[in-house]
């Protein structure tokens, strides 16, 4: 499933500090793991503001079990809109439950 710019795409936390520290961003969408780390999955990071180094916390919504993961910006194109290449990134927290 492609990156749509209606999911949910927030700021969680800014870089407030002259602009020395990275930004936390989270998103929200029925994409999984290995769509998300695809070179370009975000398609408007210049506008948002999304910068390399930045981190993203992508949780997938196609079920109650799904994963959350981690993923640190590599690059954003210098063409607007400004597709970006995010990590392979990390689950930080799996939606299965064995006990």
């Amino acid at each position: 499933m492609a990156y749509a710019t209606a999911d949910k795409f927030i700021a969680l936390v800014g870089a407030y500090a002259a602009g020395a520290a990275p930004t936390i961003w989270y998103h929200e969408s029925a994409d999984a793991l290995a769509a998300v780390n695809t070179s370009g999955f975000i398609t408007d990071g210049t506008p948002k503001g999304v910068r390399v180094g930045d981190y993203v916390i992508h949780r997938d919504t196609t079920a109650i079990t799904s994963d959350t993961s981690m993923h640190k910006v590599q690059t954003v194109s210098s063409t607007y809109p400004g597709a970006v290449d995010l990590s392979d990134g990390t689950v930080i927290c799996a939606g299965a439950n064995a006990d």
